[in-house]
């Protein structure tokens, strides 16, 4: 799937599936490509990637017919357009909070290379020469954005969020989102779970995608069935650890050593 049938997709209902990687190994891509995803989210947020290598991140993973998103430090537009120079066919923008934060990433993503008073004009209503709205519309006809809901002031905004137009995607960070409820990873509570019901149901009324980022099918599966069609499930990191944790449990088990110091655990990132 490239950036045009992933905004398709999204936009449509129709589900896309997709994990976080972070390895930067040449050695990753093509193991990644048969597990039969649409896109990959590549993280600048919290990891030590310079631009050079999510660059050539995003450029194999396009390669292999897999969407590569990529979300930036912060909801800058300049470093969404640095991103999207670098290969990307679509940004995530974290801890968004008011729709004039959507209104200039926007800007960037779906009218890049308009910078300046032309931009603002243009994103508060203005149009555009119809043959620069033409040559814009081919340039960033892959470009996506995907806007993280992280926090109670983004619920409370989240009408005026999604009224902005150049949203594809909004993507729930639970672990943030939690922590801004006051129950830090506690996702079967009833205040996390109406929070994530409320966002599933006005993103789609929306006519936007929307999904969960999290590690755990049964929660994944769950929200699909409450109306989610991004699956953005797990990172290779997380599952790097859940799966080698339980097979030394197991060893460890079969030859009687200790298994104290091994315990299943969680990556958030």
């Amino acid at each position: 799937m490239d950036g045009k049938q992933l905004k398709q997709a999204l936009h449509s209902g129709g589900l896309v599936f997709g994990t976080a990687i972070y390895a930067p190994s040449p050695m990753w891509a093509r193991p990644v490509s048969q597990l039969g995803i649409d896109m990959v989210f590549i993280d600048s947020e919290h990891t030590p990637h310079d631009r050079s290598m999510i660059s050539w991140m995003c450029q194999t993973y396009a390669a292999l017919n897999m969407a590569p998103v990529v979300r930036i430090p912060e909801p800058d537009p300049y470093l969404a357009q640095m991103m999207l120079d670098g290969g990307a066919h679509g940004i995530i923008a974290p801890y968004v909070e008011s729709p004039e934060q959507v209104r200039v990433l926007g800007g960037a993503v779906k009218y890049g290379p308009v910078k300046g008073d032309k931009l603002r004009g243009m994103t508060h209503g203005g149009a555009a020469e119809a043959e620069l709205e033409d040559y814009l519309a081919q340039r960033n006809a892959r470009n996506n954005l995907f806007i993280n809901i992280e926090s109670v002031p983004a619920l409370e905004a989240l009408d005026d969020i999604l009224a902005v137009p150049y949203i594809d995607a909004i993507l729930v960070g639970p672990h943030d989102l939690s922590c801004s409820l006051g129950i830090p990873e506690r996702y079967e509570h009833p205040d996390f779970e109406e929070a994530i019901r409320t966002i599933i149901s006005k993103s789609r009324a929306a006519g936007v995608g929307v999904g969960i980022h999290h590690n755990f099918m049964r929660q994944q599966i769950r929200w699909v069935k409450s109306g989610a069609n991004l699956v953005m499930h797990s990172s290779d990191v997380s599952s790097f650890v859940r799966m080698l944790t339980r097979e030394f449990q197991e060893i460890r088990a079969a030859v009687g050593a200790d298994s104290g110091a091994v315990r299943e655990q969680s990556v958030n990132l």
